[in-house]
């Protein structure tokens, strides 16, 4: 079975009037289907500029991905992107938001609405399907804009720092309840953090990234007794605090600082 990512020799590069920024530098990668994989690294060492190339939205300056043995030249419906901002539209309804994928995609039909309806019901959403985003928490909007994401049924699914803007407990508990839909879904996902902690808890593989220019710097197998866990209880698996402490050394001679 082909890779659902492969990234191959991708350097991308800014220009500005008077010079150019290396963001990346030939950076390879591939990640297999239902992987959970978490880029941490200093600011400034390209993570969210990654995503958006594996998205689509952003061509690379030399290199290529492919999703699913065929080369991404664009955004796909493939791709599922989920920002820590929910962008729900005030005027429509919880129900009329979480089916907007499929509706722009013209796949929206009874069958499809009905899966959604089961979406916002596994995320604690049943019955709010008619309220609007003013009626919702922060932890609720950010429960639909999933739900939203994974209407279209997306093979990848990117997240940049969904939870970050959250309070704690919620950003706990919303951690718990992804981890466990994308699992049963089968779901790849690659989920951009600063928090090393979060990235150890929710993924099978934790990738550092070094700056100036965005490079592998190292990769990080979870041991199964923590990725088998529950993200809150992962915390108090055996080996979590020594994984911990040995991703922040390595980020601190990377160069930058992360949140515990």
């Amino acid at each position: 079975m082909l890779p659902v990512v492969q990234l191959k020799g991708i350097t991308h590069a800014y220009l500005g009037d008077r010079e150019a920024s290396l963001a990346l530098e030939d950076l390879s990668l591939s990640i297999e289907q239902g992987e959970f994989v978490s880029l941490v690294g200093p600011s400034g060492c390209g993570k969210t500029t990654l995503l958006s190339i594996i998205a689509g939205l952003l061509q690379p300056s030399q290199g290529e991905v492919l999703l699913n043995g065929s080369k991404v030249d664009g955004p796909s419906p493939e791709v599922g992107y989920m920002l820590q901002q929910d962008y729900l539209f005030p005027w429509r309804s919880i129900l009329n938001n979480a089916v907007l994928g499929l509706e722009l995609a013209g796949r929206l039909n009874d069958e499809t609405k009905e899966k959604t309806l089961g979406l916002l019901a596994d995320m604690g959403l049943e019955g709010a399907g008619n309220q609007y985003p003013s009626q919702l928490s922060g932890g609720m909007r950010q429960r639909v804009a999933l739900v939203r994401t994974l209407a279209t049924d997306p093979s990848l699914l990117l997240l940049d720092e969904p939870f970050s803007a959250l309070d704690y407990q919620i950003k706990l508990q919303l951690e718990d309840l992804v981890s466990e839909t994308l699992r049963r879904r089968g779901t790849t996902a690659i989920l951009v953090t600063h928090d090393l902690s979060e990235a150890i808890a929710v993924s099978s593989t934790v990738i550092l990234l070094e700056r100036n220019p965005g490079r592998i710097r190292k990769v990080f197998a979870i041991p199964d007794i923590i990725r088998d866990a529950p993200p809150l209880h992962a915390r108090n698996q055996r080996g979590f605090t020594e994984l911990f402490n040995e991703i922040w050394k390595e980020m601190e001679l990377a160069g930058g600082k992360a949140s515990e």
